[in-house]
């Protein structure tokens, strides 16, 4: 019989090539139906414009990073180490992906420990899943010198998943722990769902640094976890949750820093992000498609420096010299947001008459 180690190695490797056969191109209708509003006139050159922003007291060169992928296997040791690599190259930040294996199993760690041994310099997040407590939460911070930490919370795919959590009414304490007894700034994400206004609100109250809604258009974890399903697939949960541009809707006004991931494709995804108040910007899927294979560092490279000149280019055409500048910037909301914000109460009519 497969002992468990095995059989967490396993299913770290079946995440990753379900991840690979869901990427798609393009990006989500929702994204190409917001738009900015162009104006003919402007006072920003290419010259005048930064990309540097600033979240739960860091600062990131790079207003995108790599977001939570994978680890705990050797496959995805080799993973990790391409995209540390490619973090190191770029300037990005990088998110390591669950390290719940190397809390039962230490002998996994080198898997996570090998980022910061490619990148020394780099901002790190460690990242745990909501049931684990303030010590685990240290041990995550320790394995790779974190600069943060994500608590991910993914009620959905747990239920998905056949050997899945099935008590979940204590997350919100754990969490509130950690934050008590962390060093450094705990960032709370999600994994695909989005997040509700309420649930923002939640967080607010125990004071955590940063909330990655990490909406649905992306990486599909109910789909994932149903695809590893022998029986009984819960198939009709593979359209739940809310959108990213939903969430980020949901987000308005919120007092504790958002980043916006789920589905981001290019640097036009990221300015639209940005305008409806990201403050960091993270992909998952995108990055994991350009390190897919062992050859892939130059072209990986050469593309995370074309979108930086990218999105350049976009806040120079939109007029604005910061990303605090853009998210200041005028955009129409796709006509689902508005039909979603009307149903919400939530105005969306003065982010185009800014």
């Amino acid at each position: 019989m497969m002992d468990l180690f095995q059989q967490q190695m396993n299913r770290k490797d079946e995440h990753v090539g379900h991840a690979n056969q869901q990427y798609r191109a393009t990006s989500a209708p929702e994204f190409v139906e917001t738009r900015f509003v162009h104006h003919p006139f402007t006072t920003v050159d290419v010259a005048d414009v930064s990309l540097q922003t600033k979240l739960a007291g860091l600062t990131f060169n790079v207003p995108f990073f790599i977001n939570a992928i994978t680890g705990g296997s050797p496959l995805t040791t080799a993973l990790n180490q391409r995209l540390a690599i490619l973090a190191r190259e770029t300037g990005m930040a990088m998110a390591t992906g669950s390290m719940s294996i190397a809390m039962k199993f230490p002998e996994s760690a080198q898997s996570f420990k090998v980022i910061r041994q490619e990148n020394p310099n780099g901002i790190l997040f460690a990242n745990l899943g909501a049931h684990y407590d303030a010590e685990a939460a240290k041990r995550a911070v320790d394995i790779i010198e974190a600069n943060a930490i994500q608590i991910h919370v993914n009620r959905a795919q747990e239920l998905v998943m056949p050997e899945g959590d099935r008590v979940f009414s204590n997350w919100l304490k754990n969490i509130e722990e950690i934050v008590k007894a962390s060093a450094v700034p705990v960032i709370v994400k999600e994994v695909g769902f989005g997040f509700s206004r309420e649930a923002i609100a939640q967080l607010e109250s125990i004071g955590v640094a940063a909330i990655d809604i990490s909406g649905t258009g992306g990486t599909n974890f109910a789909k994932i976890e149903n695809g590893r399903r022998k029986e009984d697939k819960l198939d009709f949960l593979e359209d739940w949750g809310q959108t990213t541009l939903t969430s980020l809707m949901e987000a308005q006004g919120s007092r504790t820093p958002i980043i916006a991931s789920g589905g981001v494709k290019m640097p036009l995804d990221m300015a639209k992000c940005f305008a409806l108040g990201a403050s960091l910007v993270g992909l998952s899927g995108e990055m994991l498609h350009l390190v897919r294979k062992d050859d892939s560092l130059p072209d990986a490279i050469h593309t995370v420096q074309t979108w930086k000149e990218q999105l350049t280019t976009i806040l120079t055409l939109v007029g604005a010299d910061s990303i605090s500048s853009l998210q200041q910037a005028p955009i129409v909301v796709a006509p689902s947001l508005q039909n979603w914000c009307d149903a919400r109460g939530i105005d969306w009519k003065h982010l185009a008459q800014r």
